[in-house]
């Protein structure tokens, strides 16, 4: 099987609740019937404001990433259809996928909001350092770095493969953390460090540090989400 994310941009007379609403109620449904396994939507909605955390190097901002599993990425027609026919733009990626951390703490019943949020991001890759140095760094310093210095409870690396559909991204990758809601508002819960300034600033350093390495940090692309998960 294949995983596929694409990443949706909202018409400009929705409201934000209101294009989550049709993703949710109608482009969910269609495409769990036309066969999508695994159907994740994370958008941004009236449970989530990300404003201050938002960061977007080439407006319009994204709205929202639904990911989903196929037998055959080109048999992807119809359900990208069904995305296409209700958002003002997307691009799709064909990605590998792997989970450093499982959400354990925060399950919930199929198409219920996860509790908390997603922060969807999408990352490029530093002009000059070579793919394999990319992912050691990734894999070797990264992940401990963001699991060690923030608050996530849940975290998804999709590594992108090809680009399938859309204006092209320059992303290597979109990255799924999720966080207790708290953080979408305090710096100390989101990383790690409530009570502690010595711990709250060293966590900031070490992760500026390590993603400065591999990250174009001027291009990192990023929208705060509410998660919906149909099928685990």
């Amino acid at each position: 099987m294949e995983k596929i994310v694409t990443v949706l941009w909202k018409p400009d007379e929705s409201s934000k609740q209101e294009f989550a609403d049709t993703l949710l109620h109608e482009a969910a449904p269609a495409m769990t019937a036309l066969g999508a396994r695994k159907l994740k939507v994370c958008v941004e909605d009236d449970d989530v404001d990300g404003d201050a955390l938002r960061m977007n190097p080439a407006p319009p901002p994204k709205s929202a990433m639904v990911s989903y599993w196929v037998e055959c990425s080109e048999d992807r027609g119809p359900l990208e259809a069904v995305l296409a026919d209700r958002a003002a733009d997307l691009a799709s990626f064909l990605v590998v996928e792997s989970q450093p951390i499982v959400n354990t703490e925060h399950v919930v019943a199929p198409g219920e909001r996860t509790p908390g949020m997603v922060q969807v991001t999408g990352i490029v890759r530093k002009n000059g350092l070579d793919h394999d140095e990319f992912v050691r760094i990734w894999q070797e310093e990264q992940r401990p770095c963001a699991i060690e210095t923030q608050s996530t409870f849940q975290y998804v690396r999709n590594e992108i493969v090809r680009q399938l559909a859309g204006a092209p991204r320059p992303w290597a990758a979109i990255v799924e953390e999720a966080f207790p809601i708290e953080a979408m508002n305090d710096p100390y819960v989101f990383f790690d460090a409530v009570g502690d300034d010595e711990r709250f600033q060293a966590n900031i350093g070490r992760m500026v540090e390590t993603v400065a390495r591999m990250l174009e940090m001027d291009q990192t692309d990023v929208t705060i989400t509410s998660e919906y998960v149909f099928e685990r």
